[in-house]
């Protein structure tokens, strides 16, 4: 029993059923940052660049006969008569989104409705939140069963977690049919999880562990199947921790399928991605990235200044001329998006202009420059 929208901000009255639960799905807003484009975003008529995609797997994991909602607050303001509707309100969000997330559980108490909370936001620091019912934490495919199992049997604990690290096969497809995905610049797809770094400042590692798990070629074409069913057609963002985590499997399965199923529909998605620098290193994954359709790819340079990579173990970056890295990954068709951070004990204080320097020297496509460890940052 899906509940879909009859019109923007509006939903389509059903009757209750017994037995079966409302769910709203709430995704909190980005503050006025590099997370949210908000600005830009009216150029294209756009509200926001990502759906919560997140949140859209989770409601597919859910019972099939109870009603779902999704607001997106990047979207559509959420109405308190929304949070009565529901039996549970579900939150999701990355440290970027912590007070609006607070804002929202605030709200739920204040109704009277009960708050399942999980995401990257409630797993690092479900400690410091206060009026959650439940937490739901890691990854949802080995947390999420055993909570409403004993949702139903009606002992559900305050904190679900799990250290396992589950497998992707079979996480199911998005429920696009709960967002409206004209309101969005872009759409998403997970592939993979997990890096094969450690870089000090980021928390993959501890989120998605450190061996790329990944789904299979034919999941990926079910995946794209959908967005192209749904008339979609423009950029595709692969949200992965690090594409590249897994090159053999790339160059032998999953881009060739991903470049024989857009040449059989006329290539109606260009593609971008996260990948760390030793992209630039294998000239034939390059290659391959972009006879599939990817044109765009953000780096974590997070900086020039060797001692500073050191510092933070950035592994990849550090005995190569970073600059010459980019131009090599320009060079095969490719805008560079910059990640950095400034900051590090060891940046001298000539580390800004070092920045601008290398921004303008290389040409990105865009840069973002951040303190280690600032809310909501990871790059790889």
């Amino acid at each position: 029993m899906l509940n879909t929208l009859s019109r923007p901000g509006r939903w389509t009255p059903r009757a209750r059923v017994k037995g079966y639960l409302r769910i709203l799905l709430v995704y909190p807003s980005y503050p006025d940052t590099f997370w949210s484009f908000r600005h830009a975003l009216r150029f294209i008529s756009k509200k926001a660049c990502f759906p919560p995609l997140g949140l859209l797997t989770v409601a597919a994991m859910l019972p099939g006969d109870w009603e779902k909602k999704v607001v997106d607050m990047n979207v559509t303001t959420l109405r308190d008569e929304d949070i009565r509707w529901a039996d549970y309100v579900f939150v999701s969000a990355m440290v970027v989104q912590n007070t609006s997330a607070q804002e929202v559980v605030a709200r739920c108490n204040r109704v009277g409705t009960k708050v399942v909370a999980g995401g990257p936001l409630f797993t690092m620091a479900e400690e410091r939140m206060t009026g959650v019912s439940h937490f739901v934490l890691g990854e949802a495919e080995v947390t999420l069963p055993p909570f409403l199992k004993d949702l139903a049997a009606g002992c559900a604990k305050p904190v679900y977690e799990c250290g396992e690290r589950p497998e992707l096969h079979e996480t199911p497809l998005p429920l696009w049919s709960l967002i409206d995905i004209r309101h969005y610049a872009t759409m998403n797809i997970q592939y993979s999880r997990g890096c094969p770094f450690d870089c000090e400042f980021c928390d993959i590692a501890f989120l998605n562990g450190h061996v790329p798990r990944t789904k299979t070629r034919e999941q990926l074409n079910r995946e794209l199947d959908a967005l192209y069913a749904l008339g979609w057609h423009g950029s595709v963002f692969i949200v992965d921790d690090n594409f590249i985590g897994n090159k053999k499997k790339l160059k032998t399965e999953i881009l060739p399928s991903i470049t024989a199923w857009s040449a059989e529909r006329g290539f109606p998605f260009s593609f971008y991605t996260e990948a760390s620098i030793n992209l630039a290193d294998d000239v034939e994954l390059m290659d391959l990235m972009t006879a599939a359709g990817f044109n765009r790819v953000f780096i974590g340079i997070e900086t020039p200044n060797e001692e500073s990579l050191d510092e933070c173990n950035k592994s990849q970056n550090r005995g190569r001329d970073l600059a010459d890295s980019v131009r090599k990954i320009q060079n095969h068709g490719f805008e560079v998006q910059g990640g950095f951070i400034v900051g590090f004990d060891n940046d001298p204080l000539s580390i800004f202009r070092s920045q601008i320097n290398f921004i303008e020297k290389t040409g990105l496509w865009s840069a973002c420059s951040m303190p280690p460890g600032a809310p909501g940052f990871t790059s790889v």
